[in-house]
This record gives C-alpha cells, structure tokens and sequence, in this order.
C-alpha cells in the first residue's frame, strides 16, 4: 500500500461529531470528486476506505440510490479503482441544489456558507483530500497536492489553506493535465495540515524519515569530510616524501640542521602519522604548526636544488 493510500485510511477513520461536520466533509467529497453536477454525481478513488466513506456519508444525509463498481487496473502494481456514483438524475441535481450550486452558475466554486466553523473547515479539507489528493512518500519527497477541475475552485481552496492559522501553510498552483494542482512541498507545512485533517500517525511518519534523512546527511557530510582530510594529509604526506628523497639525493640528509634532519627522518620512517603525532616523537615534543613549519622548509630547500 502507498502513503497517500496510507493517509486517507488514517483520514477515513477520522470522527465527525456533529451534523454539520458530516455535512461539511461530504460536501469537500462531492465538490472536489471527479464529477460533480446537477446531472451526474460521481468518484473515482484508489482506496476503498474512500468509497466506504463516501457511501456512508451520502446514504447518512441524503440515502441516495449509489452504484459501486470496482475494476482492475493494470500497471506497474495492480490497483482496483472504485466509481461510486448516484444512480438517478432527480437526486444529483436535488443534492447538488442543496450544496447552494446551480446550472446557472458558469463555474464551479465554493460556496463557504457550507462551513459553519473551524471544525467544520477541518472536515471540509478532510473530505476534499480524500477526493482529489495525493501525498507522496517521504521517504523519497515531500509533497502534498490536491488536484481541482476548475482554475476558480483551486484558487478558493488555496484562500481556505492560508486561513488556517494553526498551519501557516503557502500553497502554489499549476496546472497538469487540464487539471489545477494545489500543492505544499514544505515538510512541516504538509506535516501540520496532515495533523489539522486527521492524520497525525501519517504526519509523525513524515517527522520521522525526515529525522533519518537529516542524521544520514549529517553523517555522510561528516564520513565525506573525513575522507577528504585523509586524501589531503595523503597528499601533503607524499609532497613531504618526495623532498626528504630529493635533499637524500642530493646534498644528504646528514647534512641539514638537526631540526631538519631530525623531522626529515622521522617523516621518511613514519609516512602514515600526522604532523601532530609527528610532533610528539620529538624531543621536546613540538606542536603541530612547529612540524608543519619544518616540513615546509624541507620542501622549500629540496625545490631550490631543481
């Protein structure tokens, strides 16, 4: 099963406490459902937790005569899809009147007076989820869309998400397919609007590979940063080689300072330690930037001898 069929079972489990919230989340259903009008009444979902609840709510409120049809599709995954539709014309436009819609209207909006209150905004944008969204896999990206017919219908969701305050959400739209995408891409915001509809074990998934990603990036910066110290202690190791073998070979190491010689030797026996540890089989031990600086005059003398 994918997240997004994960979230709407979570979302479909939801209570609604009152008429009016029933009432509300079946009217984001049917608003946002593939086809919605005074003539034809239909939904076409993935999940089946989805056609149960829309089946529940219509039957509860307006006892409908519903045909349920699933069929098999096939693809990468074999999915049954389920259209759930209102069988007589006379109802659908009774329930599309009821809603406060008519034919005369040249498109379809939202007609706010259906939501009485926040709890009822919290069922409305349930209901409307679990027609038309999607939300994708944290585990791979973050983003959550909601897919409208209308440009008018995507723009007053849009206005209801930004009067969320307990989210703070952006939603942007673009259009796909003929169709208007209203969509969140930020990780918290999709994380609080899942919390605000109904789904916070959805949401705390979301925290939680989020969380994983962040400690995997952190330790890949630091195994990537510790790699390149090693390839550049390498490097400067080997340049140090090269002038020790130079100066053997030609004026002899016998023949430098005892400060030289004596960190010329220790470098060409102890290739792989650092400059720090080099230090310390001194004697005195001398610190890091005092080996560094002697390594650098023996390389300093061995390209005078070019």
């Amino acid at each position: 099963m994918s997240f997004a069929l994960d979230v709407k079972k979570e979302l479909s489990k939801a209570e609604n406490l009152s008429y009016s919230r029933e009432y509300a989340e079946t009217y984001g259903m049917l608003l946002f459902s593939r086809h919605f009008s005074s003539s034809e009444i239909w939904l076409k979902t993935k999940s089946i937790c989805v056609a149960e609840r829309y089946i529940y709510l219509l039957t509860k409120l307006f006892s409908p005569i519903i045909e349920k049809q699933s069929t098999l599709k096939a693809s990468k995954n074999f999915i049954n899809l389920h259209t759930v539709s209102l069988v007589v014309p006379e109802e659908c436009k009774k329930i599309y009147e009821e809603f406060g819609h008519s034919d005369k209207n040249p498109s379809l909006r939202l007609n706010r007076s259906n939501i009485d209150d926040d709890m009822c905004r919290v069922a409305f944008l349930r209901g409307a989820f679990l027609s038309c969204g999607s939300v994708n896999d944290p585990n791979k990206n973050y983003h959550l869309e909601f897919c409208a017919q209308y440009k008018n219908l995507s723009n007053d969701l849009c206005t209801l998400l930004r009067e969320i305050e307990e989210c703070n959400l952006s939603p942007k739209v673009v259009l796909r397919s003929g169709s208007y995408v209203v969509y969140l891409k930020d990780s918290e915001q999709i994380t609080d609007l899942l919390t605000y509809m109904g789904a916070p074990n959805c949401a705390m998934d979301i925290m939680n590979a989020k969380a994983y990603k962040e400690m995997r990036n952190i330790a890949n910066l630091r195994t990537n940063s510790e790699l390149a110290n090693i390839a550049k202690t390498a490097s400067a190791s080997a340049r140090q080689l090269s002038a020790i073998e130079k100066l053997d070979n030609t004026i002899g190491l016998s023949a430098l300072p005892e400060p030289l010689h004596e960190i010329a030797v220790l470098r060409r026996d102890n290739p792989e330690l650092s400059l720090r540890d080099l230090g310390e089989l001194l004697s005195p031990p001398i610190s890091r930037s005092g080996v560094n600086h002697r390594l650098s005059k023996l390389i300093e003398l061995a390209e005078e001898e070019e």
